[in-house]
This record gives C-alpha cells, structure tokens and sequence, in this order.
C-alpha cells in the first residue's frame, strides 16, 4: 500500500491488518509518514515522488523483489501513472487496484466528468467551464450571482484546494469571527484580484447546492456497483468527513448506478460526494476514482472495505453485505512517535 503518510493511511493500515492472511508492505515518498510508526509489523519502504522519471521503475522493481501481489495505491499522482503501466506490472503476477487509464482521466477531470453525464442525460449541476476572468464574470452573471451563492473549483483539483464559494450575501463579520481562516466563502472580486495578471487553470463554475452532502464509497466490477456505501458528512475538516452515519437512499444508489455504468474501464474502490440542491435533489459534486480515506468508518458496519477491495483484486468472490446502514461514526487524531 502506498500513501502510508496520507490522511487516510493509517486508518486503511490498520484495516489491512485485521486479515491475518494479508502480509502488508506499506510505502511513501516521506520517511516519517505516520504510517510507518503505528504499525512497525509492516515493512516500509520509501519511494520517489509520483512524479519523479523513476517511480515506475523503483516501484515495479520493489514488488518484484518483496513478491507483492497486489498493489492498492492511495495517492491520486500515483493512479494516473500506474494505469499506463498497468500491464507491465500483471506481466510480472502484480494486480494493480487501479482503474483503466481513460476511465481515471474522466472521472479525475471534473469538467469532463459533468459534460459527459450531461451528454449521457445523468443529472449534474447547473453549469458553465471558463478559461479566463472574463468567462469566469460571465458564468457567475448567467448562474445569478449576487442574489445566490455560485460554486468555482480547479477542473482538476487535489483536495479542496482552489474550491471557493462566492456569495457577495454572506455575514463578512460572522465570517471573520465565526469561521477558521480555512473558511471556503469569497467573492467574485476577490477571486478576479487574486488571479491579477496569471494564466488561471481551466475552471468549472457550478450552481451552488444548499442541502445535505453525502459521500459514498463503491467496489466497481465491468460498469457494475458490487458495494454501495452511503453516509453523511455531519462535520467536514479541510474537505475530510470527521463524523456522519451510514443511511440507506435506493434513489442515491440508482443515481451512482447510473454513473458508474456510464463510464467503462472504472474498476475497484470509487468515491463519490454528492449534495442536495435547492430542488431537493441529489446531484454530483466529485468523484475519487480510489479508495477514500474515510472509507474505514464502514468497520462499524463490519464491513473491512480495504479487505474486500484486495479481495477483488485477488478475483476472490466478494460476501453479501448484511447491514448497510444504522451506525454513526466520529474520528479523531491520534499521534505516532519516533526518534528524531
């Protein structure tokens, strides 16, 4: 497993571990990810940066000489790199939990993403791709902004990162005193200021949606959803759930069958985060064609997700789910500590 150091890692980690069968090598780019120092069972191995000439090559050559069999990334970089090399790890026996490379590229790409649903008529927000800061005036004019909020985030984003809500409406008092400096609210004119005079990235300007945000985990099989798992983000830390419950919604379900069978070659673990508009309806905020760090809160379900994603891998036929929903979770920090 890659991405020992990430938000999610330790969680998964400690996932793994509870199938005694699973003999876990974990890795990072970081030498202290904390990964490393909850579970000094598992062998850690440093690797380059994603984006380093080397990865693939100390990567592949790494799982051969440890005998790995599978390979369950949880770095975004590292997807879209491991697909193109997909065969060239199964020519060696190493499964790779990883979606094809086109099917990655589309649901990574926001913009993409929503133009093809709209073209397959799956319901997405209301919106408008810009290239520059006279489009971007002209989408938030065309959404009604000023007398509603209007949603900008990067087509292809990392994180939370460049996501903002512009609302000309909001308290800037209750927003100085009330929020953390993290706070995603802004305004148009502070949006167009902070670009000045750079080349903006390409950017998706949507409807703002009001209601409730829901995050689901999924097991992709050949376009069909073999686990769907749905709960609520009751409080968000910098984008992440920190507490929720697991519900049950067949119309939820439907709709993410209806993306999933859309867009052939996903594979394996895919999240999605979807938001209620002001119509009342379920519509896509995102997909994470990987596994989700939160994704662990389903163990008080008793389902191990990460065990059944490797356990697809494997080719290993997967268990009904008995119990879907009904449990409410809460997570919290907890330190490792190591020799400085």
């Amino acid at each position: 497993m890659t991405g020992a150091g990430s938000p999610g890692g330790p969680g998964i980690i400690q996932a793994l571990k509870k199938n005694t069968k699973i003999n876990l090598h974990i890795a990072d780019a970081n030498p202290n990810a904390s990964g490393r120092y909850i579970s000094t069972d598992c062998c850690f191995h440093q690797l380059p940066m994603a984006g380093s000439e080397d990865f693939i090559e100390k990567l592949l050559n790494l799982c051969i000489n440890k005998k790995i069999s599978v390979l369950l990334p949880l770095v975004t970089k590292e997807l879209f790199k491991l697909s193109v090399y997909k065969k060239k790890f199964l020519e060696k026996g190493i499964k790779l939990i990883v979606s094809d490379e086109d099917a990655l590229f589309l649901a990574n790409n926001k913009c993409l993403l929503y133009q093809h649903l709209k073209k397959k008529k799956i319901d997405v927000p209301k919106f408008f791709i810009v290239h520059n800061k006279d489009q971007l005036r002209e989408a938030v004019i065309k959404l009604n902004y000023g007398k509603v909020p209007v949603v900008i985030k990067p087509c292809i984003g990392n994180g939370s990162r460049g996501v903002r809500i512009l609302d000309e409406n909001a308290d800037r008092f209750d927003l100085l005193f009330n929020y953390k400096p993290t706070s995603i609210f802004s305004t148009l004119s502070e949006v167009i200021n902070s670009i000045g005079k750079k080349k903006m990235p390409q950017i998706l300007v949507s409807e703002y949606l009001p209601g409730n945000e829901l995050t689901i985990d999924t097991i992709v099989e050949e376009g069909i959803v073999l686990d769907c798992l749905i709960r609520t983000r009751a409080t968000i830390n910098n984008g992440i759930s920190t507490s929720g419950k697991f519900i049950n919604d067949k119309k939820v379900t439907d709709y993410i069958n209806k993306i999933v069978s859309s867009i052939p070659g996903l594979k394996g673990p895919v999240g999605f985060q979807i938001k209620k508009s002001v119509l009342g309806k379920y519509l896509l905020l995102e997909s994470n064609p990987r596994i989700q760090g939160t994704s662990v809160a389903a163990l008080g379900l008793g389902i191990n997700l990460p065990v059944r994603i490797v356990d697809q891998a494997l080719g290993l036929n997967l268990k009904k789910l008995k119990k879907i929903s009904g449990i409410s979770f809460a997570r919290y920090y907890q330190e490792a500590f190591y020799d400085s």
